[in-house]
């Protein structure tokens, strides 16, 4: 499937750039997992693409995990206007290579703008963002104590770039603050006996080494809520190849933890993303 997507989002990059596209390359940062701006596995305060002032913008990304016991499928669309506002969709397939089966997921995502800005104010950019979960293979997670097959988070993302500041190199740093009740990030499942929505950390560091390429490290912190198996906190560290503001790509490294019971589910990530 990446393949494929691939070699068509290729013949994006010879596109001309978007007429009145203001925005500096790299500052919508790429996509997360769920569809939203941001790095592999954590959404930012950047809001998706290249539009400014009165401007639209649109985005479409594919994305892999390959880790010991399953692989993520991702695939998504994203539309943003103003520099302001930001819509995601993203469609997830987790499967389960060790045991057999898939589970899928749908994520609808928004995302606003507070206050601040990432270049040009001494203030971050603050954004508010919500994603409704829709989990679409319930008979699994309701077998382990998952009690509803969707759920919403709600975040807070700042992010901020220190202009000159590794090296003379610019370092973008980003902090979310997530309200949940999903299991593994809704795969299986929400909510259920003694489960209660919690505040959740999500942190991210990026060093950008000229316009087009960045080196990057984050952290997802996660609940543990579901007795059958603990859920252990992500981490990853990528490398970001912005190639023009039309084409972007990501391979990175993923330390999931355990999951379901799985031990150690350690594996690569790939993502390309073309934006109009």
């Amino acid at each position: 499937m990446i393949t494929k997507v691939l070699g068509v989002l290729c013949l994006i990059s010879a596109l001309p750039a978007l007429a009145g596209t203001d925005k500096v390359i790299a500052t919508g940062g790429a996509t997360s997992i769920e569809g939203a701006a941001g790095g592999g596995i954590v959404p930012w305060a950047v809001i998706k693409g290249y539009a400014s002032s009165d401007q639209w913008s649109v985005n479409s990304f594919a994305s892999t995990v390959q880790v010991d016991d399953f692989t993520l499928h991702n695939l998504g669309l994203g539309l943003s206007f103003d520099d302001r506002w930001e819509w995601s969709f993203a469609r997830q397939k987790l499967q389960l290579d060790s045991i057999g089966g898939e589970l899928r997921q749908d994520v609808w995502g928004l995302k606003y703008r507070l206050a601040g800005e990432l270049l040009y104010s001494s203030m971050p950019q603050l954004s508010l963002g919500l994603q409704y979960k829709k989990q679409r293979d319930f008979a699994l997670p309701a077998a382990v104590g998952a009690a509803e097959d969707s759920g919403i988070d709600y975040y807070l993302a700042a992010s901020k770039l220190f202009f000159h500041s590794v090296a003379g190199r610019n370092l973008l740093l980003n902090a979310t603050v997530r309200n949940t009740e999903a299991h593994q990030i809704g795969l299986l499942g929400f909510g259920g006996d003694g489960v209660k929505r919690q505040w959740l950390l999500e942190a991210s560091a990026v060093l950008l080494l000229n316009y087009q390429w960045a080196l990057g490290t984050e952290f997802r912190e996660k609940p543990n809520q579901l007795a059958f198996a603990d859920e252990q906190h992500w981490r990853d560290v990528f490398a970001a190849y912005f190639v023009n503001k039309h084409l972007s790509l990501v391979l990175g490294f993923v330390d999931l933890g355990d999951i379901a019971g799985l031990q150690q589910q350690d594996g690569w990530y790939f993502s390309v993303e073309g934006t109009w």
